[in-house]
């Protein structure tokens, strides 16, 4: 699926842009805008979530426990339980009773028989195996990988599969039709499930008590796969045991919500086999039972470890093992989007879960490949039916890939090592960009030399060959006032402390520090005007330039004296202001990692961005005739709000509040710029970054076309600086009264 050389990349990227890139997107952004609707209709949906990952909490930490009881389960049920070591252990096994049983094999979707390769082993000791979902089928035929975990064959429009079916079947009267598509699959695949021998299925659950296999499809093949055959084998990973049917309830609620937006999966069968019952004549369903195949069937359920155990007993990828394989980590990725599971994912798994599996399964070499198309946007992060921190595991994968598997590459999270402990021999762009901060006061003291500098060709050139930044894409320009400089020159705090309301610190993050002070100086005053009395203190960066590269080590110092600058000020009462969404949410969030459970909550609870704070005060008294409204030709304002700040439930207090002030607003429809950080700088991933912002490009550019176009994020004004002509602005310049 990923490509492994990076001078390929980017050329591989390009090919899916121009090749898959319409269908992927046509068909998981309709999946993420269904889980929207699902989602937002079911009452307690988030209280489901909760209640399912401490479910699975539960059950992974009682493995080996539901491992024997479900063998107990099964043996008494009169069939068999092989715990499989690993993939050629669970293929022998499978061969076996497939040598046993004849030489056909019919399969319904199952990613764990993908992940060992069962097809290719069957196909090795002479059987004929047939896929029976279509999506499974088409990819079959096209000899390709799935490009989704739900949707394997989502990258083919129905044009694409016509085309594939006419040419491999030669059809009497050519196929072009989705339903003619359908037919022939159905009634061609329908043959071969009578005439098998053998049916091989996965299984979304196992319950360990009845020997219960669940099957969540859209098809109802796996019914037929599961009973028709006079031996079904289910394929399993170990991680899908739960105890009992009284947890089965979440999930079936949740998974079909998840994955594709559906109220009920169309098809959830529950199988407690083998099987008494005998199979149905799919032609003449009117046949007596007593007619109708055997009643002596086979069994056997294949549980696969395969790396799992070792996951359980890593804290940092055993979250990976509550993985419901839903999709809904790939649906709402931009990234994924845009170029599918061909590009972000590896040899079996795709979408952001991808890279706990691949590390756990095949290593971090394959998830080395496609590690980096996850941008810790953290859109996934909501969108996961069992809550699963999956921007922290692309994290720590990517800090080990830096250390190249090193072993004890996670003790400074014990250790307290200080950014020395990074890996000397780690890419040189991804320490650059890691270590923007010694770059930006660089930058900011010689400004605008700088600048200049950083313009001319000889030197693009040379950043572009080793650092990996596209010259195309314009770079930050430092100011030589910094903000602090700014506040410090205009003599601190304007507000006494007896006129004030509240006290609050702006944090002077990076880029309102060294490149974008204009947002700085705007926040300032927007909150004096407000009456609140403003320090701007001397504070180390967040860290979140070193970990979106893995630098974990790095952001753990830097989340220490962050806090220990900051500590004063919350011990005197003051609110702690951010300008930049990215920075919230290293406070609210990637600190749980890195402090003390309760200084993180001292700091997560008493930070605010800083227009959900306007929205706070003026909420509470705050008078809003002394901030800027718009002027009486004012064209009405396009605003796109910040992914992290979307998580955070930080972004609808902007539009509130320009609303209140009397702003004409509309809301971006484009969920995502495209940009995500260093990422749009980067060589090998520029033309998926301006994939991703076309839309928005397309949105704010037409239909709002002359608004005045405000971003939270300052990874959303620079790519929207890129896009668009009209020069963007964060949305606290808007509430400025210097603008008045």
């Amino acid at each position: 699926m990923a490509v492994d050389d990076p001078t390929e990349k980017a050329a591989h990227i390009r090919h899916l842009l121009a090749t898959e890139r319409e269908a992927v997107r046509e068909n998981t952004s309709h999946f993420n805008r269904e889980r929207y609707r699902a989602s937002a209709e079911y009452e307690g949906y988030e209280e489901l979530r909760s209640r399912a990952r401490e479910i699975k909490e539960d059950a992974i930490e009682r493995l080996p426990e539901l491992v024997e009881t479900v063998r107990e389960s099964v043996e008494a049920n009169g069939g068999t339980v092989y715990v499989a070591d690993d993939a050629a252990d669970a293929n022998r096994y499978v061969e076996e009773v497939v040598r046993d049983q004849g030489d056909t094999v019919v399969k319904s979707k199952s990613m764990t028989t993908e992940e060992i390769d069962l097809n290719e082993a069957l196909e090795a000791a002479g059987a004929d195996v047939y896929e029976t979902d279509l999506g499974e089928f088409v990819v079959q035929v096209a000899d390709e990988a799935p490009s989704h975990i739900v949707g394997p064959s989502l990258h083919k429009s129905s044009d694409d599969i016509a085309a594939l079916f006419n040419a491999h079947f030669d059809p009497e009267e050519p196929l072009s039709t989705a339903e003619e598509l359908t037919e022939f699959a159905r009634d061609y695949l329908g043959d071969r499930i009578v005439e098998a021998d053998v049916g091989v299925t996965g299984a979304n659950f196992v319950l360990a008590e009845s020997g219960t296999i669940t099957l969540v499809t859209n098809e109802g093949n796996a019914r037929k796969v599961a009973a028709t055959p006079d031996t079904h084998v289910a394929v399993a990973g170990i991680e899908k045991l739960l105890p009992s049917i009284e947890e089965l309830g979440p999930f079936t609620e949740l998974i079909a919500r998840a994955a594709t937006g559906q109220d009920v999966p169309q098809y959830l069968s529950m199988l407690t086999p083998p099987s008494d019952s005998p199979s149905l004549d799919f032609d003449d369903p009117t046949t007596p039972l007593s007619e109708q195949g055997s009643e002596n069937r086979e069994f056997h359920l294949v549980l696969l470890d395969n790396g799992r155990t070792a996951m359980r007993d890593d804290p940092e990828l055993r979250e990976t093992l509550y993985c419901i394989r839903c999709g809904a980590c790939a649906n709402s990725c931009a990234n994924f989007q845009q170029v599918g599971g061909h590009a972000f994912g590896g040899e079996t798994y795709t979408g952001g879960i991808a890279t706990g599996w691949e590390a756990g399964v095949e290593g971090l070499d394959t998830a080395a490949e496609f590690n980096d198309l996850c941008t810790g946007c953290s859109r996934c992060v909501n969108a996961c039916p069992v809550e699963i921190d999956i921007p922290w595991i692309n994290t720590v994968v990517r800090d080990r890939v830096n250390r190249n598997g090193d072993e004890g590459q996670f003790d400074h999270l014990v250790e307290g090592l200080t950014p020395d402990a990074e890996p000397g021999g780690m890419d040189l762009g991804k320490r650059f960009f890691g270590n923007f901060e010694t770059a930006a006061k660089l930058g900011s003291a010689t400004a605008p030399l700088s600048n200049w500098l950083a313009k001319s060709g000889p030197v693009r050139a040379g950043m572009e060959r080793a650092l990996g930044i596209d010259r195309r894409r314009d770079l930050p320009r430092f100011e030589r006032e910094t903000f602090r400089d700014w506040f410090e020159a205009r003599g601190g705090a304007l507000v006494s402390a007896d006129e004030a309301t509240r006290e609050a610190v702006v944090y002077p993050d990076l880029y309102t520090n060294y490149v974008r002070p204009e947002r700085g100086r705007a926040a300032v005053r927007v909150l004096e005007a407000l009456s609140v009395r403003v320090q701007v203190p001397d504070v180390p960066s967040s860290g979140r330039a070193p970990l979106s590269q893995g630098m974990v080590a790095t952001a753990d110092a830097k989340a220490s004296r962050v806090f220990g600058a900051l500590a004063e000020h919350l011990d005197a009462g003051r609110d702690v202001v951010v300008v930049e969404p990215s920075d919230l949410a290293m406070f609210r969030r990637e600190y749980e990692k890195f402090l003390p459970e309760a200084s993180h909550e001292r700091l997560s609870e008493n930070s605010y961005e800083v227009v959900e704070y306007v929205f706070g005060l003026l909420e509470n008294g705050g008078d809003a005739e002394a901030l800027a409204g718009p002027d009486a030709d004012d064209p009405g304002v396009a605003y796109h709000s910040h992914c992290q700040q979307r998580t955070l439930g930080a972004a609808a207090h902007t539009e509130a509040v320009l609303d209140r002030l009397g702003y004409d607003v509309v809301l971006s429809e484009a969920e995502c710029c495209g940009m995500a950080g260093s990422f749009g700088y980067k060589r090998d991933y520029y033309e998926l970054s301006m994939a991703v912002g076309e839309e928005l490009a397309t949105e704010f550019g037409g239909a709002h076309e002359g608004r005045r176009v405000v971003a939270s994020g300052t990874s959303c004004l620079d790519q929207l600086d890129d896009l668009l002509e009209r020069k963007p602005a964060h949305p606290v310049e808007l509430l400025d009264p210097a603008r008045r």
